[in-house]
C-alpha cells in the first residue's frame, strides 16, 4: 500500500502561510531534501486553493518540480488541467482507492483543510515539516482542526545550516 506523506514548510510558531496568505518566507536557497523526496513520490493530492496557487504560478516557478499524477479535490472546480484528475464528491473512498493502486507514495501536498480532513479520517501515514526559523504571528495554521489525539514517531531529523530543521514522523495511532 501507497503511503500518504504530508510534506510542508511551516514556521516555528505552526502557520503553513502568512496573514495574506504568503509564503515568500519559505527557504528555497538549497535543496532541503526535496530531490530525495521527489523519488519516493509519482502522485500528489493538493485541495483547490493550493491547486490554484500552483498553476497561476506556472511550472517555471518550481524549479526540479516533477511530472507527478494530480488528484485535486474541490467541490467548486469543474475542470483542471490535461492530465490532471478533478475529484468533487465520495472523496475519502476515492483517496482510499488511489491508496491502494500500485505506484510510489503520495505527497499531500495541501492545503491545511485537505490535511486536515484526511489526518482526521486516518488517511495520513507520515508527516514531513521543514520547520523555518521565522515567527509569523499570524496566518494558516498547519493543526487547526483535529479530532483526534494522534501519537507520532519520529523516524529523521535534520538541522541545516540556515536553521531550518526538518522533522518526519510516522503517524502510528489515533485515539478520540
Amino acid at each position: 500500500m501507497r503511503k500518504v506523506i504530508l510534506g510542508v514548510a511551516i514556521s516555528l510558531d505552526g502557520y503553513i502561510e502568512g496573514p495574506n496568505g504568503e509564503f515568500d518566507w519559505c527557504m528555497t536557497d538549497q535543496d532541503y531534501g526535496m530531490s530525495a523526496f521527489f523519488k519516493r513520490i509519482d502522485s500528489i493530492f493538493i485541495g483547490r486553493k493550493s491547486y490554484e496557487v500552483m498553476t497561476s504560478m506556472g511550472e517555471a516557478a518550481m524549479p526540479g518540480f516533477p511530472r507527478l499524477t494530480e488528484y485535486v479535490f474541490s467541490r467548486t472546480l469543474d475542470n483542471v488541467r490535461p492530465g490532471a484528475v478533478l475529484i468533487k464528491e465520495n472523496t475519502e473512498q476515492a483517496m482510499r482507492q488511489i491508496k491502494n493502486e500500485d505506484g510510489k507514495d503520495i505527497w499531500l501536498f495541501g492545503g491545511a483543510d485537505l490535511f486536515n480532513y484526511m489526518f482526521n479520517i486516518g488517511l495520513v501515514d507520515e508527516i514531513w515539516l521543514s520547520v523555518h526559523p521565522i515567527v509569523l504571528g499570524g496566518g494558516r495554521l498547519l493543526f487547526s482542526n483535529h479530532q483526534l489525539k494522534t501519537l507520532l514517531t519520529l523516524t529523521d531529523s535534520r538541522i541545516y545550516s540556515t536553521g531550518l530543521v526538518s522533522l518526519t514522523y510516522s503517524c502510528i495511532q489515533k485515539n478520540k
